[in-house]
């Protein structure tokens, strides 16, 4: 779907959680980041993202989405995916 639709941000983001379930994380960090910069409210995106980021152990590089991802949940008023968002970087380590 993605290289019929490389656009289709809904296509891109099923993608990376794909390769995040298969454990191919760096991809999926790639995904979601590419995903982000053509979609910057794609608010799940920056959850997952930031998640994966965690896992691979980049715990600054997933608080500097986490913060992106709230500046973005507030710009398109998704206070579900905020509130997730604050939850994960309130239990990073400072």
């Amino acid at each position: 779907m993605v290289a019929q639709e490389p656009a289709n941000t809904f296509a891109r983001y099923g993608l990376a959680m794909e390769f995040a379930k298969a454990g191919d994380l760096p991809l999926a960090v790639t995904e979601f980041q590419h995903l982000i910069s053509h979609d910057a409210n794609y608010s799940a995106a920056y959850y997952h993202c930031g998640q994966t980021l965690e896992k691979l152990g980049e715990v600054d590089e997933a608080r500097t989405v986490y913060e992106k991802g709230i500046e973005a949940t507030r710009r398109n008023g998704d206070a579900h995916t905020r509130a997730e968002i604050e939850a994960a970087l309130s239990l990073l380590p400072i």
